[in-house]
């Protein structure tokens, strides 16, 4: 993937065993509208060349920095303080309204029929959080559910005196 050298990176969005490769391409295009960047767990039910993964991801693809693990081990040797990053799963109560974001910050989320596993979010309880669904769904589309916590972050960044 092409390094972007223009804004400084917003968050670093981190997908745990994507299945679905037009969400992983969604994700990584807002990813490129939102300066932040991609970071892929595997194993991936799919490749990072599967073509379906580049139409969702249009001709942004080439701008995204993108970065691949093997584990969840290898991926969070990466994390300099653990305690900015932030889980996001259906099986917590706690907001992701009440972290207080910064630039910088790792939002990790669990592949598309699993979510997170449960070893992942007990180990890690204080820093997990959920996206409100008074609906009757067991959970968001994974790509939805990044944008929603990506832009709740922006508005809590740049935009701090908005509600």
């Amino acid at each position: 993937m092409v390094e972007s050298k223009s804004a400084e990176t917003l968050f670093r969005i981190v997908l745990h065993e994507p299945e679905i490769p037009q969400n992983t391409g969604n994700i990584g295009r807002t990813c490129v509208g939102t300066n932040c960047e991609l970071h892929l767990i595997g194993p991936m039910s799919f490749e990072i060349n599967d073509t379906q993964l580049k139409r969702a991801g249009l001709d942004y693809w080439p701008h995204l920095k993108c970065f691949q693990y093997s584990s969840y081990d290898e991926w969070f040797a990466q994390v300099e303080d653990p305690s900015r990053v932030f889980y996001l799963t259906t099986k917590v109560k706690k907001s992701y309204y009440e972290p207080v974001y910064q630039k910088g910050d790792w939002l990790v989320f669990g592949k598309e029929t699993k979510g997170l596993p449960p070893e992942i979010i007990n180990q890690n309880i204080e820093q997990a959080v959920t996206i409100p669904q008074p609906g009757p769904v067991r959970s968001l589309n994974l790509a939805t559910a990044v944008a929603i916590t990506i832009y709740e972050g922006y508005r809590q960044i740049y935009h701090p005196s908005v509600p």
